[in-house]
């Protein structure tokens, strides 16, 4: 597959200044750009698909008339984290 090039992104001095002074060893500023570029997209992605699983959830629940307290999530969430504290303090 043929690459493509992102458009030339003006920046102010300053902030390709900084990027270039976190550039690990043998990295490129076009390296960083597309590193960026790459997280960026995978992220939006992962939110456009979250929110998509909400809205199916929700509609789900409309439709079979079946919802959950929040007091009910809360608790279990609560109760998951208490014991993902207690396996790593015991980790530790």
């Amino acid at each position: 597959m043929k690459t493509a090039a992102i458009p030339a992104v003006r920046v102010p001095p300053e902030l390709r200044q900084a990027a270039e002074e976190l550039l690990a060893d043998g990295e490129t500023l076009s390296g960083f750009v597309e590193d960026a570029v790459r997280r960026n997209v995978e992220y939006r992605q992962a939110q456009a698909a979250f929110i998509e699983r909400g809205l199916a959830s929700r509609d789900a629940a409309r439709a079979s008339g079946r919802y959950v307290k929040a007091s009910t999530v809360l608790g279990k969430l609560k109760r998951r984290l208490t014991t993902a504290h207690k396996k790593a303090a015991a980790a530790r």
